[in-house]
Protein backbone atom coordinates (compact mmCIF):
# COMPACT_ATOMS: atom_id res chain seq x y z
CA UNK A 1 0.00 0.00 0.00
CA UNK A 2 1.32 3.42 -0.93
CA UNK A 3 -0.22 6.87 -0.53
CA UNK A 4 1.57 9.87 -2.04
CA UNK A 5 0.42 13.44 -1.44
CA UNK A 6 1.15 16.36 -3.75
CA UNK A 7 0.13 19.96 -4.26
CA UNK A 8 1.10 21.67 -1.02
CA UNK A 9 2.92 24.95 -0.67
CA UNK A 10 2.69 28.54 0.50
CA UNK A 11 -0.49 30.57 0.03
CA UNK A 12 -1.74 33.90 1.35
CA UNK A 13 -4.70 34.07 3.73
CA UNK A 14 -7.94 33.89 1.80
CA UNK A 15 -6.31 31.94 -1.00
CA UNK A 16 -6.90 28.44 -2.31
CA UNK A 17 -4.86 25.30 -2.68
CA UNK A 18 -5.60 21.80 -3.93
CA UNK A 19 -4.02 18.63 -2.60
CA UNK A 20 -3.94 15.24 -4.30
CA UNK A 21 -3.22 11.78 -2.92
CA UNK A 22 -2.35 9.00 -5.35
CA UNK A 23 -3.03 5.52 -3.98
CA UNK A 24 -1.63 2.17 -5.05
CA UNK A 25 -1.35 -1.39 -3.79
CA UNK A 26 -5.00 -1.86 -2.91
CA UNK A 27 -8.45 -1.63 -4.49
CA UNK A 28 -8.98 2.07 -3.89
CA UNK A 29 -12.70 2.09 -4.68
CA UNK A 30 -13.50 -0.31 -1.83
CA UNK A 31 -12.26 1.87 1.03
CA UNK A 32 -13.13 5.06 2.82
CA UNK A 33 -10.26 7.53 2.60
CA UNK A 34 -9.40 10.43 4.86
CA UNK A 35 -7.40 13.63 5.16
CA UNK A 36 -5.75 14.52 8.45
CA UNK A 37 -3.42 17.37 9.41
CA UNK A 38 -0.88 18.15 12.08
CA UNK A 39 -0.01 21.71 13.01
CA UNK A 40 3.29 22.60 14.71
CA UNK A 41 3.21 21.55 18.35
CA UNK A 42 -0.19 19.88 18.05
CA UNK A 43 -1.54 16.38 17.57
CA UNK A 44 -2.80 14.98 14.30
CA UNK A 45 -6.43 15.90 13.67
CA UNK A 46 -9.16 14.68 11.36
CA UNK A 47 -9.99 16.96 8.43
CA UNK A 48 -12.35 15.07 6.10
CA UNK A 49 -13.51 11.65 4.95
CA UNK A 50 -15.12 10.37 1.78
CA UNK A 51 -16.90 7.04 1.90
CA UNK A 52 -16.33 4.23 -0.56
CA UNK A 53 -20.05 3.66 -1.00
CA UNK A 54 -22.09 6.56 -2.27
CA UNK A 55 -19.24 9.04 -1.90
CA UNK A 56 -20.69 10.52 1.30
CA UNK A 57 -18.45 13.08 2.96
CA UNK A 58 -17.88 14.43 6.44
CA UNK A 59 -15.74 17.31 7.65
CA UNK A 60 -14.22 18.73 10.78
CA UNK A 61 -16.15 21.78 11.95
CA UNK A 62 -13.05 23.92 11.48
CA UNK A 63 -13.00 23.35 7.70
CA UNK A 64 -16.69 22.82 6.91
CA UNK A 65 -17.83 25.08 4.08
CA UNK A 66 -14.25 25.87 3.03
CA UNK A 67 -12.74 22.48 2.15
CA UNK A 68 -14.06 19.86 -0.28
CA UNK A 69 -12.92 16.25 -0.38
CA UNK A 70 -13.42 14.19 -3.52
CA UNK A 71 -12.18 11.01 -5.16
CA UNK A 72 -11.63 9.58 -8.62
CA UNK A 73 -11.78 5.80 -8.32
CA UNK A 74 -10.66 5.33 -11.93
CA UNK A 75 -7.42 7.14 -11.08
CA UNK A 76 -7.12 5.79 -7.52
CA UNK A 77 -6.72 9.36 -6.37
CA UNK A 78 -8.33 11.51 -3.72
CA UNK A 79 -8.33 15.30 -3.52
CA UNK A 80 -8.75 18.10 -1.03
CA UNK A 81 -9.79 21.48 -2.40
CA UNK A 82 -9.06 24.14 0.22
CA UNK A 83 -10.61 27.59 -0.15
CA UNK A 84 -10.61 30.70 2.03
CA UNK A 85 -7.49 29.47 3.75
CA UNK A 86 -6.58 30.82 7.18
CA UNK A 87 -3.23 30.95 9.00
CA UNK A 88 -4.57 28.30 11.39
CA UNK A 89 -4.83 25.89 8.45
CA UNK A 90 -1.03 25.78 8.38
CA UNK A 91 -0.06 22.16 8.93
CA UNK A 92 1.35 19.02 7.40
CA UNK A 93 -1.52 17.29 5.62
CA UNK A 94 -1.74 13.49 5.40
CA UNK A 95 -3.97 11.15 3.44
CA UNK A 96 -5.04 7.95 5.14
CA UNK A 97 -6.72 4.65 4.46
CA UNK A 98 -7.59 1.90 6.96
CA UNK A 99 -7.26 -1.50 5.31
CA UNK A 100 -7.65 -4.82 7.07
CA UNK A 101 -7.23 -3.23 10.48
CA UNK A 102 -4.03 -1.44 9.49
CA UNK A 103 -3.88 2.32 9.12
CA UNK A 104 -1.81 3.51 6.17
CA UNK A 105 -0.49 7.06 5.83
CA UNK A 106 1.12 9.16 3.18
CA UNK A 107 4.41 10.91 3.89
CA UNK A 108 2.64 14.22 4.47
CA UNK A 109 2.80 17.52 2.64
CA UNK A 110 3.29 21.01 4.03
CA UNK A 111 0.64 23.68 3.64
CA UNK A 112 1.60 27.13 4.89
CA UNK A 113 -0.89 30.01 5.00
CA UNK A 114 0.93 33.27 5.55
CA UNK A 115 1.20 36.78 4.19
Amino acid sequence: VQLVESGGGLVQPGGSLSLSCAASGFTFSRYDVHWYRQAPGKGREFVAVIKSVGGRTNYADSVKGRFTISRDNAKSTMYLQMNTLKPEDTAVYYCNADIGGISYWGQGIQVTVSS
